[in-house]
């Protein structure tokens, strides 16, 4: 065994970088109990509510009654069920491509995805705050890869016309970006990749179900499968569940089966999940109330920002970051915020930027108004105390 592990923890923890992991003791929702420590949380990717929605776990239940527990195998053995492709055709519908196929997580997606679509000889352009399983897909790859400077396409423009005029040209971007909150500027990304003749690739993770009427960022920015060919969307964040699927040309999607590794040889997921998740996934196209409730208590608390003289985020979408800057004070914030009953993570590098540390406050259809009032008189007191 390998010495200095303890003093790489203990180097950690000094620099207020040490991770911990705890543990709920019941059902995901704005309400959590967490060792028995009642609060209100907003921590949770949950956007819709439907983590806990009884719709879901009926079909979840029924999924289970049908299927058993487990896929019991990777797709190409006996692991696909009927189940899995009707969530497929629902998820291609959904975001207007023709065709979808299931991963176990969004990670899993991005890995495999990026792994077998870019060459050794290609060229990767992507954002420089994209989610880590977009970097590390795009390193997975083993091609040239540049790394441009946040949300701006016109310095994308600019590295993409440093590409070989051989070369075949990627553009990897979030469509919303985890951290932060801020939407992707997609339309001027999609018409920068036009003209240089590259691909789009846009993870969805955290804009669909939330925006577009539910089917994401790109028909958000009034875009089509010519303009994102290939969408990653997850379900563990507005779909309330777990998993992944990537929606493209049907010609590419057959090319993943027969090469994306992390789904070849990845069991498949449970049966009884992809029930649930088409469930979740109905609820969130046909239930507008959902994204109602949850852009009035995002316009909520923000209107509270200003009204406590608190900095607004400027986000608009359910991810509202409070910048603190030194790690240390974002985990006096969380731990203020914990005294008075409120869940909220301080998130530090290397997550986020040096210097940007921060509580990364989600919200949920499901929080009422109270609820946040609670949250932004906590964020005002730590404020005055500080």
């Amino acid at each position: 065994m390998p010495d200095g592990f303890a003093a790489r923890l203990a180097a950690l923890s000094g620099a207020g970088r040490l991770r911990t992991l705890e543990a709920l003791h019941g059902a995901q929702g704005p309400e959590i109990d967490l060792d028995g420590e009642a609060l209100v949380n907003f921590c949770s990717n949950d956007y819709l509510g439907l983590a806990n929605h009884p719709r879901v776990r009926d079909a979840m239940k029924a999924g289970v009654e049908r299927y058993g527990a487990g896929a019991g195998a990777s797709a190409l053995l006996s692991g696909r069920s009927a189940a899995h492709v009707e969530l497929e055709a629902a998820l291609a519908a959904a975001v207007g491509r023709e065709r979808a196929l299931l991963f176990s997580s969004g990670y899993l997606a991005n890995l495999g995805v990026l792994a077998a679509l870019v060459g050794r000889h290609d060229r990767v352009f992507h954002d420089r705050l994209n989610h880590a399983s977009l970097i590390d897909g795009v390193k997975l790859s083993g091609a040239v890869h540049h790394r441009y400077p946040h949300a701006d396409a016109h310095a994308l423009a600019a590295a993409l016309g440093t590409a070989p005029a051989t070369a075949e040209k990627w553009v990897v971007t979030d469509g919303v970006f985890s951290m932060d909150g801020d939407v992707a500027p997609l339309a001027a990304v999609a018409a920068v990749c036009k003209d240089a003749g590259a691909t789009l690739v846009c993870d969805d993770a955290h804009g669909f179900g939330v925006l577009g009427a539910g089917r994401g960022t790109a028909a958000h920015c009034g875009l089509g499968a010519a303009d994102v060919p290939l969408i990653v969307v997850t379900f563990g964040k507005a779909l309330g569940t777990a998993g992944a699927a990537i929606a493209g040309p049907a010609e590419i999607i057959e090319y993943l089966v027969q090469s994306a590794r992390t789904f070849i040889y990845d069991t498949a997921p449970p049966p009884a999940l992809a029930t649930a998740t088409h469930e979740a996934l109905t609820l969130a196209l046909d239930d507008a109330s959902l994204r109602t409730r949850l852009a009035s208590n995002i316009a909520h608390f923000r209107a509270g920002l200003g009204a406590r003289g608190l900095p607004d985020s400027t986000s608009t979408t359910p991810i509202q970051p409070v910048m603190l800057g030194s790690d240390h004070r974002a985990l006096a914030a969380a731990s203020s915020l914990r005294a008075r009953g409120l869940y909220v993570r301080a998130v530090r590098p290397p997550t986020v930027p040096e210097g940007t540390a921060r509580l990364r406050i989600c919200l949920s259809a499901a929080h009422d108004t109270a609820q946040i009032d609670l949250l932004l008189d906590g964020l005002a007191a730590f404020r005055e105390a500080a």
